[in-house]
């Protein structure tokens, strides 16, 4: 039997949040990719939700400051109910993306639930940026380069407030990893915020084992770990299937090893797997990399850990 409860999987197909087209084609890819039947191979419970719906996106330049403000709002709405949904009737989420402004909807389900329920939430946010941009900081207008900041109180009501109050989660619950692209304006924030950040030097530096080791100190068992996994976390070479590349990403040896870890914890309770981008893939690559690297969060391991 399964030490994982039923999982949950929920297609969010939009890319309203992102700078190029494609993401929307990423929860198909993933079921391609045979997602479930991965996880039903390990013993776990799958459900398959379907997609849920939203607006299509209309494509247009920012205005004030955030491009397609109302779409994302209601594709996070959506996810944000799906998402706390699942929790409570006691299965584990997985949402599908999308884009990464998706996470905004999904963190704030979970952090909702975790106060409702009485648990500790910790966030672990696997990604090559740091999403703690503004308005004010980034002329795209993206809101995927935002979602940071948005839960964490900076940003339009509309999303800051997405769960009813701001801010949903605070920054000493967020943990991110393989960081290496923070825009100037961003680092201010970062610091001024005190986000826990272990970026691509540090973990060059000091190797993968000892970041996570950090990274995850302080979980026991009334902590609830929600995993947020941007694609374009992993290096370009062995990942090519996102909008957002940028070099010098873990290579598989050391993504592998943040997941074995990570479920050497016990406590994933939910999950975001979003940027994957089919357009950008070769023959589905990075979804089956993607699937595989999920595996490891459920539990599989070399041969003499299994």
């Amino acid at each position: 039997m399964s030490r994982f409860p039923t999982v949950a999987l929920i297609g969010a197909p939009t890319d309203i949040g992102a700078g190029h087209r494609g993401a929307v084609m990423g929860p198909e890819a993933l079921r391609v990719a045979g997602i479930a039947e991965a996880l039903r191979a390990r013993g776990v419970t799958v459900e398959d939700r379907g997609n849920l719906t939203g607006p299509m996106n209309p494509w247009l330049p920012p205005l004030d400051g955030y491009r397609h403000l109302p779409q994302v709002v209601e594709w996070n709405l959506a996810a944000m109910r799906a998402v706390e949904a699942e929790l409570d009737a006691g299965n584990l989420p997985i949402l599908l993306g999308g884009d990464h402004c998706l996470g905004l909807g999904s963190i704030t389900a979970v952090a909702r639930w975790c106060r409702r329920v009485g648990k500790k939430l910790r966030v672990v946010w696997l990604d090559a940026h740091a999403d703690f941009n503004t308005s004010e900081v980034t002329p795209s207008g993206n809101v995927h380069g935002m979602p940071v900041a948005c839960l964490c109180g900076l940003g339009p009501e509309a999303l800051t407030h997405l769960g009813g109050s701001a801010p949903a989660i605070t920054p000493d619950v967020v943990r991110q990893i393989g960081i290496r692209s923070v825009d100037e304006g961003e680092k201010r924030l970062v610091k001024e915020y005190g986000l826990d950040i272990y970026d691509m030097r540090y973990i060059d530096e000091v190797g993968m084992k000892r970041a996570m080791d950090e990274a995850l100190a302080g979980i026991d068992a009334n902590t609830h770990v929600h995993v947020s996994f941007d694609v374009d976390f992993l290096d370009p070479g062995i990942a090519p299937g996102v909008g957002t590349t940028v070099p010098g990403g873990p290579n598989y040896r050391e993504a592998q090893l943040v997941m074995e870890m990570i479920a050497d914890t016990g406590r994933m309770g939910s999950l975001d797997v979003v940027e994957l981008n089919p357009a950008f893939d070769k023959q589905n690559k990075t979804a089956r990399l993607a699937v595989d690297l999920v595996e490891s969060l459920f539990g599989k391991s070399t041969l003499m850990r299994d």
